[in-house]
């Protein structure tokens, strides 16, 4: 995979291929943005073509170095993800191992931390030493979905580079390309996607409807008995993981904003969740145009708090409990 294999984000790979071309490459990069838009895939682009022994501007996927980083056994490309909830220690001290000697066999060292915003405090600690004095020929690359959740001193040691959402119509015109599905479909989803080609493929999957209807159908119980009572059993529907987490919150959010459409006579055809029409309809004619907005800012307050690693059953408790009352 090179840079043009990549959907969308044309100036973010135009910024990094111009600066390899230049050779002006920065000790320490933020790629941030929402999840799902190839912020990683990128990376690890960038990371083959700073040692590429072919092209200057890209990968080439072709020479030794870019074959050894494709198949994962390029010994100067490092990747460092979460340890469970948390990236640990270990793993950065283990990387300030590496940092000290030279690229065994490629041009630069590199190290790729994803989702970076999700190191503990002793983790975050110690990696800002390193960002101060990487030494020579290294190069970190931090990924993030919540650049608020580092410590403000580790983006201000980085060069940033923010991803935007893609477009629905990358998205829809891919789905239907590789997923063999409608485009009717396929721009419905995408359109539901927020921008995040993750979220429209985990949309795809067996079970995603009968999942999203479920906990469509749970909140919406609670909320015409408004019994506070109901809300405890609620949580457990969210899930532990806190992808699954976010994903549900995201499903909830986009029905309060079709429940908004919907009582404010919006356009045919904009509803996100059109199977869920009647349902949702019904639930606008019960909820006031200003108690739906409410609705929606508590939803995604709850969505930032568990991508910025809060307690999640606070949270989610927090949240329903404001819904009811609303």
């Amino acid at each position: 995979m090179s840079f043009k294999d990549i959907l969308g984000q044309e100036k973010q790979k135009s910024v990094l291929s111009r600066s390899l071309e230049r050779d002006r490459i920065a000790h320490a990069y933020l790629f941030h943005g929402i999840r799902g838009i190839g912020k990683f895939e990128t990376a690890r682009v960038f990371a083959r073509a700073l040692n590429c022994l072919t092209l200057t501007g890209d990968a080439c996927d072709v020479c030794s170095s870019c074959r050894k980083s494709l198949a994962g056994n390029h010994a100067d490309i490092t990747e460092i993800r979460p340890d469970g909830a948390f990236i640990k220690m270990a793993a950065i001290r283990e990387l300030q191992h590496q940092i000290q000697f030279r690229p065994y066999e490629g041009k630069r060292r590199v190290f790729l931390i994803d989702e970076a915003e999700r190191m503990n405090g002793p983790s975050a600690n110690a990696l800002l030493k390193t960002l101060e004095e990487p030494g020579a020929g290294n190069v970190l690359i931090l990924v993030s979905s919540s650049p608020h959740g580092l410590p403000r001193t580790i983006p201000s040691r980085c060069q940033p580079l923010r991803f935007d959402p893609l477009r629905d119509d990358m998205i829809s015109a891919f789905l239907a390309s590789r997923h063999s599905i409608d485009s009717a479909r396929a721009d419905l989803i995408a359109a539901a996607s927020g921008g995040s080609l993750e979220k429209a493929l985990e949309m795809l999957q067996e079970g995603y409807h009968t999942r999203k209807n479920d906990l469509i159908a749970r909140i919406a119980a609670c909320l015409e008995r408004k019994d506070p009572a109901d809300f405890f059993s609620l949580p457990v529907l969210f899930g532990e993981n806190r992808q699954e987490i976010i994903g549900k919150l995201h499903i909830l959010e986009t029905w309060y904003r079709d429940m908004l459409v919907t009582r404010e006579k919006g356009p045919p055809g904009t509803l996100i969740h059109p199977d869920l029409a009647d349902r949702t309809e019904n639930m606008s004619l019960k909820f006031s145009t200003r108690s739906i907005l409410s609705a929606i800012d508590a939803v995604r307050r709850a969505r930032e708090a568990v991508e910025q690693n809060g307690n999640r059953q606070l949270t989610l408790e927090s949240m329903l409990f404001k819904l009811v009352a609303i």
